[in-house]
């Protein structure tokens, strides 16, 4: 069942700052990790509206209801040379989950690399949610087996920071 007609997908917007915040602390809850949000609605709008504009963010509304978002920033393929998408989060709350929702949402990010002439739209999945793996895959997706991702965060980037050649 799709719910299309009372489906809205749209850039957020600064007055969605806090909505989109409570949404991503639902993807945290939903992937067993709110102990990790440590940030807050201001720094989001900041990083959303700022400048310089770090993330863009779209938001899915069914009947005026906000149910769900997709948050992303621009890469580059140095060996595309051409720019791409990260998608750094999809979400759809788990009661409208199942009607085309995500679809829309990963379509619309889809229709801005398009139009941006981007070479990739990439994101991650983690390794037990063979659902959204599901998902991606019947969406189109390539997960590709042999990369890793490899971060370095807080206290870690300043420890790297400082060193020296």
């Amino acid at each position: 069942m799709t719910i299309n007609s009372d489906l809205i997908v749209r850039f957020a917007e600064p007055a969605d700052s806090t909505t989109l915040f409570d949404l991503i602390k639902g993807l945290a809850e939903y992937e067993r990790l709110s102990h990790a949000v440590t940030g807050d609605a201001s720094a989001l709008a900041e990083h959303l509206f700022g400048s310089p504009r770090y993330i863009e963010a779209l938001l899915a509304e069914y009947k005026g209801k906000a149910v769900g978002f997709a948050l992303f920033f621009y890469n580059y393929s140095t060996f595309l040379t051409k720019p791409g998408i990260y998608l750094e989060d999809l979400f759809v709350l788990p009661e409208y989950r199942r009607q085309g929702i995500g679809k829309a949402l990963l379509s619309k990010v889809a229709q801005i690399a398009v139009a941006k002439g981007c070479g990739r739209l990439e994101w991650s999945v983690l390794d037990w949610n063979e659902s959204a793996q599901a998902f991606y895959r019947r969406m189109g997706a390539s997960i590709l087996d042999d990369w890793r991702i490899c971060r370095v965060t807080e206290e870690a980037i300043s420890q790297l920071a400082a060193k020296e050649s």
